[in-house]
């Protein structure tokens, strides 16, 4: 049986930010996380709210979760779909979550108007590497993400 995707709820931020962790964990960076409940209900949930969130559940049960927002490409002049988080428990993997998960995103990226539904992974990620390629989902070798964060980012502005 398919997972059952829905939209997460505010009673669901508990799951999502133990999920978040579980994924920052995997992807050997569970001590970067600096995310709270309450910082993760105002981005997701608030009148101002910057990101949106489902859920894929097996049995009620949440087994996953994929985070995503909204970017712009001025090339395409449109708005893009990128998805910044997609997780799913270990004993659910090979269930079909993440690719059901996928592919909801990208049908609601069509739907959204969107020119591209783009995400990042980790180069060693092999698993999630093989989805995306099976997938038809290609890498962007010629591009290197940067990042200012943190002490950087406050040097930099203020300097």
């Amino acid at each position: 049986m398919p997972p059952v995707l829905r939209p997460a709820r505010p009673d669901d931020i508990a799951t999502i930010l133990r999920f978040i962790r579980e994924l920052a964990v995997y992807e050997e960076a569970g001590h970067e996380v600096e995310a709270s409940e309450e910082d993760l209900a105002a981005s997701l949930f608030s009148p101002g709210a910057v990101a949106h969130a489902i859920l894929a559940e097996e049995q009620g049960q949440p087994i996953g979760f994929a985070l995503w927002f909204y970017s712009f490409s001025t090339w395409q002049a449109k708005k893009g779909l990128y998805l910044e988080d997609l997780y799913v428990t270990p004993e659910a993997r090979g269930s079909g979550a993440g690719r059901a998960m996928l592919q909801h995103l990208a049908k609601l990226a069509l739907a959204e108007g969107c020119g591209r539904f783009e995400w990042s992974v980790l180069d060693w990620n092999e698993p999630a590497i093989r989805v995306y390629r099976r997938i038809g989902a290609e890498p962007l070798d010629e591009w290197t993400r940067y990042r200012l964060s943190g002490a950087a980012l406050t040097a930099f502005a203020e300097g």
